[in-house]
């Protein structure tokens, strides 16, 4: 490792890595985050992180990194592999994440997966995600995937769209999804770089896999709303990415952030979360 002491290089520096960039600022971190948007990159100075607008060269903020997160989707391929892979070679940093998602798993319909589960991603999203893995994985680094769950967390709930009238109960009998609150990702990731065990995967999602309707039913009820209205799955209106999500239905084991990483969840069930971020407003 040619970098120096506990800096992170978040690349593609989304929702998830700003929680734990919150986390390493606060105790006395350099986080440098990545982006090809100018107007983030002022948001994210404002934050305390360094900004790094790309295409700038990656290899001099690589030298400083300690830790390297990566939060890039693979759309028509990984653009970081791509573009960037003999930097990432050269810097040999100390600890390398990668989030992924649990798309990877495919359909179970309903039944357990873990992190031993064969990949069988049943969209074109969890394909690239087992081929974005496999080349994170060719590089030779101590890389270490989360395969992520639904992500939830401020800013990205249901109480929106349940006081706005828009949400609807779409019911597809057995469909049950696995969750997670950015808060929990955070103190996950954070766990995984004070006990790194390269070539780790590690499901990332509460203890509580639930059916879609349960959550923003829970929801409406925490507002005093009256429930959404049930929309059969077959005659609901939906985004391509949503109606993706509803291809799948699995229930994901967390064990192993447990026992491995000893993470106790802030947010153990969709409840407790829902319940916190109403209180936080």
């Amino acid at each position: 490792m040619v970098g120096g002491m506990n800096t992170l290089l978040s690349i593609g520096h989304g929702y998830s890595a700003q929680a734990l960039a919150r986390r390493l600022l606060a105790r006395g971190w350099t986080v440098i985050g990545t982006t090809r948007n100018p107007a983030k990159a002022a948001r994210m100075a404002a934050a305390g992180v360094e900004p790094l607008v790309l295409p700038a060269a990656l290899a001099p903020a690589l030298a400083r990194a300690s830790h390297v997160l990566t939060s890039v989707a693979p759309e028509g391929g990984d653009p970081i592999l791509r573009d960037h892979a003999e930097e990432l070679r050269a810097a040999r940093p100390d600890w390398v994440g990668y989030l992924s998602t649990t798309a990877v798993y495919g359909d179970h319909a309903g039944g357990w997966v873990d992190e031993e589960t064969p990949l069988t991603p049943a969209t074109a999203r969890g394909q690239a995600r087992v081929e974005a893995e496999a080349g994170w994985a060719a590089l030779g680094l101590p890389l270490h995937i989360f395969r992520l769950a639904g992500i939830y967390g401020p800013g990205r709930g249901p109480f929106e769209k349940v006081r706005d009238g828009t949400a609807r109960r779409i019911i597809k009998p057995g469909q049950v999804f696995s969750r997670i609150h950015v808060e929990d990702i955070a103190q996950v990731l954070e766990a995984s770089m004070a006990r790194p065990r390269p070539g780790a995967v590690y499901n990332v999602c509460d203890d509580d896999p639930a059916p879609p309707e349960d959550v923003i039913g829970h929801a409406a009820e925490l507002l005093g709303l009256p429930l959404p209205p049930a929309v059969p799955y077959d005659e609901a209106e939906m985004t391509p990415m949503a109606r993706s999500f509803y291809a799948e239905s699995k229930r994901v084991r967390n064990d192993r952030i447990k026992d491995e990483l000893g993470v106790k969840l802030l947010y153990p069930t969709y409840r407790e979360g829902l319940a916190a971020l109403l209180a936080e407003g």
